[in-house]
């Protein structure tokens, strides 16, 4: 038997062992999928598992996450930290092998996936990371910045709309040095794919300005090597690789959606395996197979990663200054001084929260060379725009503005891929409203740790004559059930500055920074360090604490106006402004209690959105202004009062806590 054939051998019976082992998994598309990677992996794709993080490392992501087994063998076999008895262990408890690829867990995984569409849309992002950083470092010679992008997608990932987002953003910027394998078996979960798609993907691709190559067997591994290189060979293309496969190849179910998301057990296992010409015991890798994979991807990754060095070290004594901030760049140390901006915005300073984040971006673009800003074709509304700087294009791939067109869902996903790169610090906003279309790529955001940050405007019903179906509602409490996400309402000038500090400094989490149409009044007592808790005192009571008012955003404001018309009734109010629930769920007990104390029952939250998660706060014995409704057409200022939100609807709701 050939080295080549064994070793796919070796990688699909693996696959078979991992499966069975766990009684649960994919392994469809691990044995259909099999003869493509061993090809990347061993012939094409530059990485070392000695240095698996090495910034220019040639990017993969599995789109089909749900073929997990088939990386894990393959990282396996190019000696990265996973061990056979790891691959015992696959989707068990505390394992480095879960059901589907997870980056900050498995040495090795560039992307988590599994969700199917995400996939193409974080390749993308790696992409465009790579055209923007090798633009704007590499000199003549001294290429630092240097790789390619795969993927390998199946038809679920062909069927879900962000990929086609992804595709055509990715077609637009000609982005060459992105490849898409794509396992074309024609079975999806339900059955064939003909039960639910009839269309010529190579002809949307083709329309979309993707270079599209065909390998009619998915198991010639010398056609799918050949249409690697060609896909190397054009610059101005990304390329689509449609692979013809055949799902579960070697199982007595082959070619049917049985074998999609079922162990294939020991019986059609071992069949398997024998058609393929390997008779060995479970989770054995003929020693033949160890070597092949030295030889090839391992020995080729280390001369890739020591070139590359060479370069660097060049690079540095050629150009010491770009140098520091290149390596700077890499290392993600993204900081910002924000103390200067505080002195443009004094105590009654009266604007929108939009238009002084666009300042502060502004300053952000100054003090982070590799910081991008962008929107979803909303850049004049959300002020995301940094001035004299260009657009990320074709004419242009060192632009630092995103346009990412009306495509919420691809826009954040491409984020990820982005800040999965590194190098770079990429935001993106919208109207809050459609956080709906990217709630998913949100939750990726999330699960990866990853620092992206996303200016929402128009945060509330304030958005006025746009109606219901551009007035959130719903969307705040939706953002806020995401687990490890920052959602920042900032109340004034003062506030929106914090808040992209801590957006631009977070490490491990994503920030969503809400942001007003209207104008807010800057307050002498808003301040970094209080939004840095969540929550803190902004209305200080004179010499009692008859009730709290807590409130967000432009509803501070309306708090501190009722404060004073309550305290000529003779009622003592605190005021809370809770800008960030997650920051202030993290701090100490003490500290809550010294912002909201238990004894004081006698609360009230002022928030335009629903009311969902505000009874923590304010307790049984507390009220909560709140809309519980659509919004409606009007100009902001009629539809504020009609939903409640006024000086006298505050008092009068504080005064019936008496």
């Amino acid at each position: 038997m050939e080295k080549e054939q064994l070793s796919i051998a070796a990688i699909r019976s693996l696959g078979i062992d991992t499966i069975n082992a766990a009684m649960s998994g994919h392994p469809g598309m691990v044995l259909g999928s099999a003869p493509a990677l061993y090809t990347l992996f061993t012939k094409e794709l530059n990485i070392y598992s000695k240095q698996s993080s090495w910034f220019n490392r040639d990017r993969f992501v599995l789109a089909s996450g749900h073929a997990s087994a088939l990386l894990y063998s393959l990282l396996h076999l190019s000696n990265f930290s996973i061990s056979i008895e790891d691959l015992r262990q696959f989707r068990q408890w505390g394992s480095v092998t879960p059901g589907h690829p997870e980056c900050d867990m498995t040495d090795g995984v560039d992307a988590s996936s599994g969700p199917l569409g995400q996939g193409i849309p974080m390749a993308v992002g790696f992409a465009m990371a790579e055209k923007f950083l090798s633009t704007k470092y590499n000199r003549e010679n001294l290429e630092v910045v240097n790789h390619y992008t795969y993927a390998l997608c199946g038809d679920g990932d062909m069927q879900e709309g962000v990929t086609y987002e992804a595709a055509s953003i990715a077609g637009h910027l000609s982005l060459g040095k992105l490849i898409v394998l794509y396992d074309a078996n024609d079975i999806t979960l339900d059955g064939p794919l003909s039960m639910s798609s009839s269309e010529d993907v190579k002809k949307r691709y083709e329309a979309c300005g993707w270079q599209v190559l065909v390998v009619s067997d998915g198991n010639d591994y010398t056609a799918i090597a050949k249409a690697i290189k060609k896909a190397k060979k054009e610059l101005f293309k990304p390329t689509l690789i449609i692979m013809k496969t055949i799902i579960g190849y070697g199982s007595v179910n082959q070619g049917t959606n049985k074998v999609h998301g079922n162990p294939l057990g020991q019986e059609d296992g071992k069949n398997a395996k024998l058609s393929y010409g390997f008779d060995f015991p479970e989770f054995h890798v003929p020693e033949e197979v160890y070597e092949d994979f030295e030889k090839t991807a391992i020995r080729r990754g280390k001369s890739s990663f020591n070139k590359w060095k060479r370069t660097l070290k060049e690079y540095k004594n050629s150009y010491p200054e770009l140098a520091q901030e290149f390596e700077a760049a890499m290392a993600g140390k993204y900081t910002f001084d924000l103390q200067d901006l505080y002195t443009n915005y004094e105590t009654g300073y009266s604007d929108a929260t939009r238009n002084t984040s666009n300042e502060i971006i502004q300053e952000i673009a100054k003090q982070i060379p590799t910081f991008m800003s962008g929107s979803a074709d909303l850049t004049s509304s959300t002020k995301t725009f940094i001035n004299n700087e260009k657009v990320f294009s074709v004419e242009n791939y060192e632009g630092r503005n995103l346009v990412f067109g009306i495509r919420e869902f691809a826009m954040i996903s491409i984020l990820n891929g982005m800040t999965l790169h590194g190098g770079v610090r990429p935001s993106a906003g919208g109207f809050m409203v459609f956080s709906d279309y990217f709630k998913g790529a949100l939750r990726m955001s999330a699960l990866m740790h990853l620092p992206i940050i996303i200016p929402l405007s128009h945060d509330s019903i304030a958005v006025g004559e746009d109606g219901p179906t551009h007035q959130p509602v719903e969307q705040l409490a939706m953002l806020r059930s995401i687990p490890n996400v920052q959602i920042i309402r900032p109340c004034d000038s003062h506030e929106t500055i914090a808040a992209w500090k801590l957006a631009i400094e977070s490490k491990t989490s994503p920030t969503c920074i809400l942001l007003t149409r209207q104008n807010t009044i800057t307050l002498e007592t808003t301040n970094y360090d209080g939004v840095s808790k969540g929550a803190y005192i902004v209305g200080k009571e004179l010499s009692r604490i008859d009730a709290i008012i807590i409130a967000t955003g432009s509803e501070v404001n309306l708090a501190m106006d009722a404060k004073e018309a309550l305290l000529a009734q003779n009622i003592d109010v605190r005021v809370v402004s809770m800008p960030c629930q997650e920051l202030f769920e993290k701090q100490s007990t003490k500290y809550k209690e010294s912002i909201l104390p238990n004894n004081i029952r006698r609360r009230v939250s002022v928030e335009m959105a629903t009311d969902f998660g505000w009874h923590k706060y304010v307790g049984l014995d507390g009220k909560v202004i709140s809309v519980s409704q659509f919004g409606a057409s009007a100009v902001a200022n009629t539809v504020i009062e009609k939903y409640g939100f006024t000086i006298n609807n505050v008092v009068e709701t504080v005064k019936s806590l008496f």
